[in-house]
């Protein structure tokens, strides 16, 4: 398998200097403006906006830059065909562009009042970026203060900040059709495309069911995360679930590879059409091993409410590794949502949970380790091998025929088995926003259909 190229830009260290606010005559020195928060918009050419703290730091302290941030401030990945578009067209003398960082630096609280931003601009600054041999090595583009806006009674104000940029290679894997219609997968690599896995959907029992089901009364001397339901009393109400679906990832050769079976059913919250986070429906992703299945990694889904204002549906979701292939202890990667209408991305990226050092390296134990400490190398880590970016998958909005193109870090495949299992997950996370539909909806007919008419 071969790789496609990818760099990524991080943005990272961020601190701000404010000129000294002098008092009134007679009321001593000046002061800084501590008491004022600030935070900086950052883009890369056309690219959205990312927004993060900018912490302030004394105007009369050491000029040296502070020390170093645990999180970056920005990260911007960019595909061959973002970098050959940035760059632009290349001429006899190279190429005829280069990516622009753009900072802007506010203060006061971030977010916006009657759709007026509610920040006050203090000034912008611009850093070109040439990204030319960046798919091949890191490189570091500025480390240390710059001066931002206009200087008033000659102070100005002052921003640091590191900018990196390192190639982030990665093997790219596209749907041929919907999971739900057991389609090929292949891998591409730039232009050419060939296939690689092949899925088989399968619908163990019906869907949409309105069952009478025992009630469930939760242990409460156990975990509330406890993998397995206890069943309480024999006092029996009517549930709506969805339940047995599962997909299992094939080689070229038709062995299995990789699996992502539905354990735990998608049931409506009493009373409404809706799965919640308080009860989510969740799959297991399993890999084959000593002549068995063995979990790997343990999806949970649900319906939430999403947006600056909540006035949105989003599906809630939540993948946690499981070391040793056991499901006693997890590890969690990621806990987010995305837009049920218009879709999204779902990504895992623990670039975030590695300190970026002055010079633009990092180093570290990731913050989701079980110490989540920078005391403890990676070695020490059951999973030290997922840092970094891990995987992301594309998910279209309900009642869209979506085909999830899957991205894998090339640091985390070793064989074709490690990839069947993102592409496994992926497949999970796109089933996840039918299975999260409102039950006041029909499934199409692919998910409602038993296992046995499938087959014939």
């Amino acid at each position: 398998m071969d790789p496609c190229q990818f760099v990524r830009v991080l943005v990272g260290n961020l601190s701000l200097k404010l000129p000294a606010s002098p008092r009134p005559v007679g009321a001593g020195a000046g002061v800084h403006p501590s008491s004022t928060p600030c935070y900086c918009k950052i883009r890369l050419n056309k690219l959205p906006y990312q927004t993060a703290p900018a912490p302030l730091v004394a105007s009369d302290s050491d000029t040296s830059a502070p020390a170093s941030s645990s999180t970056p401030a920005a990260v911007f990945h960019l595909s061959q065909a973002d970098l050959e578009k940035i760059s632009g067209k290349s001429t006899l003398f190279g190429s005829t562009r280069t990516a622009r960082l753009k900072v802007a630096v506010y203060s006061g609280r971030r977010g916006s009042t009657c759709g007026v931003s509610s920040g006050r601009l203090l000034g912008k600054v611009t850093l070109p970026l040439d990204l030319k041999g960046a798919e091949g090595k890191a490189m570091v583009f500025h480390s240390g203060w710059v001066s931002v806006g206009k200087k008033t009674k000659g102070a100005a104000v002052e921003l640091n900040l590191t900018v990196r940029a390192e190639p982030d290679p990665r093997f790219v894997f596209e749907f041929a059709g919907e999971p739900e219609c057991s389609p090929q997968v292949l891998q591409v690599q730039g232009s050419m495309k060939q296939p690689m896995f092949t899925c088989k959907f399968s619908c163990r029992n019906n869907s949409d069911l309105h069952l009478r089901s025992r009630s469930m009364q939760s242990d409460h001397g156990n975990n509330s995360r406890n993998w397995l339901p206890n069943f309480g009393s024999d006092r029996e109400r009517t549930v709506k679930e969805r339940k047995g679906w599962s997909v299992t990832v094939h080689d070229l050769s038709g062995s299995p590879v990789a699996m992502a079976s539905m354990v735990t059913p998608f049931v409506a919250s009493p009373g409404s059409d809706r799965v919640s986070r308080s009860n989510p429906g969740a799959w297991l992703i399993l890999r084959p091993g000593d002549g068995t299945w063995k979990p790997w990694g343990r999806l949970e889904a649900w319906r939430e409410r999403v947006g600056a204002t909540g006035s949105s549906d989003g599906l809630g979701y939540r993948f946690d590794l499981l070391p040793d292939n056991s499901m006693n202890s997890s590890v969690s990667l990621i806990d987010s949502s995305l837009s049920s209408s218009k879709g999204g991305k779902f990504a895992i990226d623990l670039t975030g949970t590695v300190p970026m050092n002055k010079n633009g390296s990092r180093s570290g134990s990731p913050g989701c380790s079980p110490r989540g400490s920078g005391d403890f190398g990676y070695g020490l880590w059951p999973f030290a091998g997922y840092r970094g970016f891990v995987m992301s998958a594309t998910v279209d909005g309900e009642g869209r025929c979506s085909k999830p193109t899957v991205e894998v870090g090339v640091n985390h495949v070793g064989c074709a088995e490690d990839a069947a299992a993102f592409v496994a997950l992926a497949a999970a996370v796109d089933l996840s926003m039918d299975a999260c539909r409102s039950f006041s909806h029909k499934l199409r007919k692919e998910l409602s259909q038993s296992s046995d008419s499938l087959l014939r």
